[in-house]
Formats: structure tokens, C-alpha cells, sequence
């Protein structure tokens, strides 16, 4: 499989590249379909560079939510999603969910889960799934230590992730971690998007994360990306999105390179296929041909991310 890869990569044939298997271990699930499958006329669309994450969402709510609406539209993007993995060979799957979609099942979390779990076996069902719940920084944590109590008792999901600010202190999650550590989860986190590299260090530190979602800001701090290699601690980066919201220069220079030559163990993967339309396999195209990595060295990092889940 390594010399098939790096032979595709080598002769741009990316539908030799969707055939390999691969990860996507940073995808969130409404939003990581392929916009063709929602709407037409995308390729009108204006260019995708954002100033923040403001932007990126303001995109999102004019060009995307008009067209899925309610539960229909929720559960179009989530088979969009789930096809997207599948036709592009994505043999494991981490997708992150938020609790408020339960809304469109008046609350029901049960009904929730089952919505997912059926779409998953309708639409993808030999990918290796691992269910995600994603909470939104802030600073009124008891609401949510709440809804993560009612989550552990449905023994559904197997990862947990927090986004939002990441220049914010996580330190108010540290209950939650806790407990999902109790439970066995893989704890991530989105940190070092907009942060420092300290930034990273020190939320891996405080919620004893397994993985951290970008973490590409590590790259600025020889002591940082030495304390990620020493402790092993995975970043799950997504090169499209980085340089679509400013946060890296371009494929070429983009950090993955020199977080990866320092030993740090990387996976690349899609965030929001929906916004930034670019698939895994398109990913590894994009750092190969404009030399950021070598064909064997992407190689190596399509295996970490298969290992990495291999107890799930």
C-alpha cells in the first residue's frame, strides 16, 4: 500500500488516492459534506479566504444553512458527510457533533444518536466510526457539566473535543475531562489555531489531552514542539483550513512540515469539507505538489493517523 500511494501522489492520480485507506480524525459533522451535495451553482461561489472565524461562519450561514433546514437539512448535511468519508476512502472517521442539534429531536438524545447511527450504517458502513461530542468554549461551565452527564449515560460517544476561542483558558473544563478521561474517551481540543505555541502546551497539560485539533501555532517554540515529541501528544491538522482563515502562508510553508521533522506525530484531515472543499486525498495532493512534504514522508503520516485509532 506505501509504494501504491506514494506512486499516486507522485503522478497526481487522485482517484488512486481515494482507493487508500486513510483517517480523518478533525471533521465536524455538519459541515463535513461536500457543498455539491447540498446546493447547486457552487462553483460560482466567491473565494473562500476568511479574516476569522467570524467571517468563516457568516459565509456559512449565507451559503450553506438556507439550504438545510430543520431536521431534513441536518440530516442532509450528516449523509453528506458521512458519503464524503466514504467516497473518499476514509477508513476511520472521528466526527465531532454538538449537543444543541438534539433540538431538531425536540431534546431527545436518544433519538439523536439513533438519527446518526442510522445514517451511518445507510450511507458508510464499513468506516470505523468514532462518534465525537464537541462543546463550545465558555465561562458558565455548569450547564455543560450537566449535559455531559446526560451524554456518558448513552456510552455513544468515544472522543470529546472543545472549540471556540482558543486563545481562551480551558481551565473551567478540567471536571469535564475528568470524567471523560474516566470513561475512557480521546480528549482533544482545538488549541494553537489563533493561539501561542504556549497556549498549547499548557491545555495539554491542563485537560491531559491525547490529541490536539490545529495545534500548528506549537511551530514558533523549539521547547514546545520538543515537549510534544517527548510526549508524544498528536496534532490533527487541516492545511485548507489553516490558509483559508490566514493561520498558515501557503501549503509550501505551511508548518506541518517542521512539526513533523521535529518528531511530533501529525494527521491531516479535512475540518469543514463543506466550507473549504477540499477532500483528505486532496489534502495530501495539495502538500506534495507544492513540496511541503515528501510522498514518503505523507506516507508516514496517513499511517499515524490509522494506528493512532486502532483501538477503536
Amino acid at each position: 500500500m506505501k509504494d501504491y500511494f506514494v506512486n499516486c501522489l507522485k503522478t497526481n492520480d487522485l482517484k488512486g488516492l481515494v482507493e487508500i485507506p486513510k483517517s480523518d480524525l478533525h471533521n465536524h459533522a455538519t459541515r463535513g459534506g461536500n457543498i455539491r451535495a447540498i446546493r447547486n451553482n457552487c462553483d460560482t461561489l466567491p473565494k473562500r479566504v476568511f479574516c476569522d472565524l467570524n467571517a468563516m461562519q457568516n459565509w456559512y450561514e449565507e451559503h450553506v444553512k438556507p439550504y438545510c433546514i430543520g431536521k431534513i437539512g441536518f440530516e442532509n448535511r450528516i449523509r453528506a458527510a458521512f458519503k464524503q468519508a466514504f467516497d473518499d476512502g476514509i477508513t476511520i472517521l472521528s466526527m465531532s457533533f454538538g449537543l444543541g442539534d438534539s433540538g431538531f429531536y425536540d431534546g431527545d438524545i436518544n433519538a439523536y444518536i439513533n438519527a446518526i447511527e442510522s445514517i451511518k450504517l445507510e450511507t458508510a458502513p464499513s468506516i470505523t466510526f468514532i462518534p465525537e461530542i464537541s462543546f463550545m468554549r465558555t465561562e458558565n461551565i455548569k450547564p455543560v457539566e450537566a449535559e455531559f452527564e446526560k451524554i456518558i449515560e448513552f456510552d455513544y460517544f468515544k472522543s470529546i473535543d472543545l472549540f471556540g476561542d482558543d486563545r481562551k483558558s480551558v481551565e473551567n473544563y478540567k471536571s469535564i475531562y475528568r470524567r471523560a478521561k474516566e470513561k475512557g474517551y480521546i480528549l482533544k481540543a482545538h488549541v494553537g489555531e489563533f493561539g501561542d505555541a504556549e497556549s498549547v502546551q499548557r491545555a495539554v497539560d491542563v485537560l491531559e489531552l491525547d490529541q490536539v485539533q490545529h495545534g500548528i501555532a506549537a511551530s514558533k517554540s523549539k521547547s514546545v514542539m520538543k515537549w510534544l515529541e517527548k510526549n508524544q501528544i498528536q496534532l490533527n491538522i487541516c492545511p485548507s483550513s489553516n490558509i483559508m482563515l490566514q493561520r498558515a502562508e501557503s501549503y509550501k510553508k505551511h508548518p506541518i512540515a517542521e512539526l513533523f521533522y521535529n518528531g511530533i506525530p501529525v494527521t491531516i484531515n479535512s475540518d469543514d469539507m463543506i466550507i473549504f472543499d477540499q477532500s483528505v486525498s486532496q489534502e495530501y495532493l495539495n502538500l506534495y505538489n507544492h513540496g511541503s512534504l515528501s510522498a514518503e514522508d505523507l506516507n508516514i503520516i496517513r499511517e499515524i493517523g490509522l494506528k493512532s485509532c486502532l483501538d477503536y
